[in-house]
């Protein structure tokens, strides 16, 4: 008599449903139980993309390329037998396109600083998979725990500058679940701003007082004191 197959089994032979772009994935379906011979087809969203024909219980192979953010999705496959309506589903299978992260840019509002000024540094890969990682460094020194974004926002972090060692260089780096796709950002520095001196405003406002003074001394000049001197020719 026919035996009822059991529901397959849909693997990725590959062991992580994680996979790149132009990346060759095997599907395998199998079945514990059920009389062959057997006909698999895979489906994905419910489209035909691969019948496969076993005259025994092992299992079917697809082989699938990962040409186009299309090609990842739900997979799942069906088993059939000769038994009338016998056809059974397999569990859902979804792919997720990892792809490498851009190298990151790192950026401040304002690059011109005071000693004891608050500052932030906020680091962005433009493209990669979320989520993503980022850890700040001050020369080859951490200056921060990692930071993983889940979203494509840049991560931000404050600093004080207090002293002269504060004005070292900065960068980041930034990582996701790619591997050996870790990217460092640009060098970023920051520059102490010029304090105006105390002197200066008082040195202007001495050059003012000197300006009105000569211009009064000409202004007395021309009415009162060349007038007196005509006046006793």
């Amino acid at each position: 008599f026919l035996e009822v197959l059991s529901n397959p089994r849909l693997i990725p032979l590959q062991g992580t449903l994680n996979v790149v772009m132009n990346q060759n994935v095997t599907l395998s379906c199998h079945l514990d139980a059920g009389s062959p011979p057997v006909t698999y087809t895979l489906f994905k969203h419910n489209w035909k993309v691969s019948t496969l024909y076993r005259p025994d219980l092992t299992p079917a192979l697809f082989n699938l390329t990962v040409n186009s953010a299309s090609d990842v999705g739900e997979y799942k496959c069906k088993a059939e037998n000769n038994i009338p309506n016998g056809g059974k589903y397999s569990n859902s299978l979804i792919f997720t396109l990892i792809e490498p992260i851009s190298k990151p840019v790192l950026s401040s509002p304002i690059s011109q600083v005071k000693k004891g000024q608050k500052v932030t540094l906020s680091c962005l890969s433009e493209n990669g998979s979320l989520p993503i990682t980022y850890i700040f460094f001050k020369g080859k020194q951490s200056i921060s725990p990692p930071v993983k974004m889940r979203k494509r926002e840049a991560a931000v972090i404050f600093l004080f500058i207090n002293s002269s060692s504060d004005f070292g260089t900065y960068k980041c780096r930034a990582e996701n679940s790619f591997r050996n796709n870790t990217k460092y950002s640009n060098g970023f520095n920051f520059t102490l701003a010029e304090e105006r001196s105390h002197s200066q405003p008082l040195l202007i406002s001495l050059g003012l007082i000197l300006l009105l003074l000569v211009i009064g001394l000409a202004l007395a000049i021309q009415f009162f004191i060349i007038p007196s001197y005509k006046a006793s020719e």
